[in-house]
Order: structure tokens, then sequence, then C-alpha cells
């Protein structure tokens, strides 16, 4: 049987856009930052999550620890997004709560015993944090497990690249008028790069692009026409929003994050060869900005027809639409739906 798309209206929902914030995006580990971003004691990073405010706090011990960016007061902000230092103590912005970076209260301004105030009772809202070759991933519900086997497919597929030997260079967002799960079905798939990519279909076989699933990873492969490309062939999507993208000399990681249930933020990272030429790395950036411009363009003429009212499921193909079949079934899964 011809497996069916989810329907419209799952594109277009405030409130179920609130239900996936808990039971997706909560329970799931996504890339929040690298660890050169974080080098030192008291450094912070902080970004936002499906409406999650998280900051990761590198300890005195070199250890990292994440938790959600809210005081325990009157849920102020204590970091500023991106990358920034604590100094001692992770101070509130708005009335001065001032915690240790492991998170404990340290000092509440005007709180004491007559007030029959326990400091210990205000620690700061843990999240879960894991490591891998060097990428930090947070999940926004601290008692959020499976790491290792969700990242294990990943691993696999990497091991013969040298991350290690890349370097952070630079990192650029776009916004795109569409829910986040039209953008990720968009990426689960080449069955549109003949049709939206023509710079792409250049570099690569379109008529040989595979998708295949691997636990909660999708590997897309796709063999280069030659050996100048910017392209490596070699991309895969990890549950739910990251896009791992290889290029011939460096890498893009790729966060799809939801800001509603009407837009998405495409927040990436470009990581480089130590070494390479700035003409280069500006060839693959160029590359990267051009799909994605072309990803958008489509993305959004697809939610205004989700929203139109009109369409409501269609048909997947099983030969080009393996990897969004999967997501949707697992966006079933997990809502109920």
């Amino acid at each position: 049987m011809t497996a069916r798309t989810l329907p419209a209206r799952l594109y277009r929902d405030s409130a179920l856009y609130q239900e996936e914030r808990r039971k997706i995006f909560a329970q799931s580990f996504h890339l929040a930052a690298h660890e050169m971003m974080v080098p030192d004691a008291g450094n912070v990073y902080a970004l936002t999550i499906a409406g999650y405010p998280l900051m990761i706090v590198r300890q005195d011990d070199g250890s990292l620890r994440a938790f959600h960016n809210v005081c325990r007061h009157r849920a102020g902000p204590l970091a500023q997004e991106g990358a920034s230092n604590c100094g001692e103590h992770l101070t509130c912005r708005y009335h001065g709560w001032k915690y240790a970076r492991d998170g404990r209260l340290r000092s509440a301004t005007g709180f004491g015993p007559a007030e029959n105030f326990d400091p210990r009772d205000y620690a700061l809202f843990p999240a879960a944090v894991k490591t891998w070759r060097g990428f930090i991933f947070v999940a926004p519900d601290a008692d959020a497990r499976g790491f290792d086997e969700f990242i294990a497919p990943l691993a696999r597929h990497a091991a013969r690249l040298k991350l290690e030997d890349f370097r952070f260079a630079e990192r650029r967002t776009h916004t795109i008028a569409c829910n986040w799960k039209t953008y990720v079905e968009n990426y689960l798939e080449g069955y549109h790069v003949d049709a939206v990519h023509p710079a792409l279909a250049a570099e690569v076989d379109a008529a040989k692009y595979r998708v295949t699933m691997e636990g909660m990873i999708a590997i897309h492969e796709a063999p280069s026409r030659n050996p100048s490309a910017v392209y490596d062939g070699l991309w895969a999507w990890a549950f739910p929003v990251l896009g791992v993208n290889v290029y011939a000399d460096g890498l893009m990681m790729e966060r799809m994050w939801p800001i509603g249930e009407g837009r998405t933020e495409l927040d990436y990272l470009f990581f480089f060869r130590e070494g390479l030429g700035t003409a280069r790395k500006e060839e693959i950036m160029a590359m990267s900005e051009t799909v994605t411009a072309e990803d958008k363009t489509i993305c959004e003429a697809v939610q205004k027809n989700l929203d139109a009212g009109i369409y409501d499921t269609g048909a997947l193909s099983p030969t080009h639409e393996i990897g969004v079949a999967w997501f949707q079934a697992e966006i079933r899964r997990r809502l109920g739906v």
C-alpha cells in the first residue's frame, strides 16, 4: 500500500506545536555548539531550541553542565544569546540573583532566614548535555536518555572524516516562512534536486541519490560527478532537526530550529580544514547560499499551499521518499496522531 502523507493541518496548528515542543524537542538531543566555543572555565554558550532557552557552562574541572537560561526568582535570563563569560557566578540580568557555575543558588539579595528561604530549593533547572567528537548536544529534559544509541549511525559514517582537523569558521542564519516539518521533509529526499537545484544537480548524480534510515539517522548518498565538486556526496540528518552537510574540504552543521508553527530558522555552523584558502571557503559557502535560497523558495510555496485549505494528504514514493515516510511515522508515533 502506498504511504499517505501527514494531513495538512499538522503543519499549521499552534496547539500541536506546543505538543511537539514537549513530546519531541524536550526529549531529543540537539547540536548546541562546539567545544571550541566554550574553551575555558566560566565560558557560557546560550541558545534557544524550540522555545527552550538553554545555556552550556564550562566548569572548573573542565566538564560541561547545561541549564535552562531561566532564573528561579521571576524567570529572568542569566546569559545573553551566543558566547560569553560568566566570571565567578551566573548572574540574573533582572534582579541579580547569583548562581555557582554548577547551578547552585549562591546569593538572593534580600532573602534570608527571616523569610524562611532555603537556597537549596532554588538551583537552576538542569538540562542534559553530551559531547561527541567536539560537538556539544543538549536536551531540554534533564532525564533524556539514549544519546549513545542515537549518535551511533552517524559516528560510523563519520569515522573516515577527520573532524578534529576542522576549525569553526562562521555562523550564518536564515529564516523561512514554513513549518519546521515542511523544511525537514524537503531535506529528507533528493527527489526534488533536478527540479529545484540545478547547480547541485550538475555536481552530483541525482539519479543515484539514495536515502537510508539507520536508527534515527538518515544517510544521504549521491555520487559526485567530478573530483573538484564542492560537495563530497555524503549528507546525514539526525532526528529531529540536525543536518550534517559534508564538503570536500569542510563541514556544515545545519540546525532547523522551529520558531513557532509557521516559521523556521536555519542556523548554520561552518567548519573547514585548517589552512584552507579563503577562495575555496567562499566557494563552499556560496554554493550553500544558493541551495538554501532555492529551498526557501520552494518550502515557502509548499507551506502557502498547505495553509490554503485545498490539499489534505498525498502519496509518498517508496523509492524516493523513504526518509520522509520514516519521519512522518515517527511524528505520528510521538504525537499519537
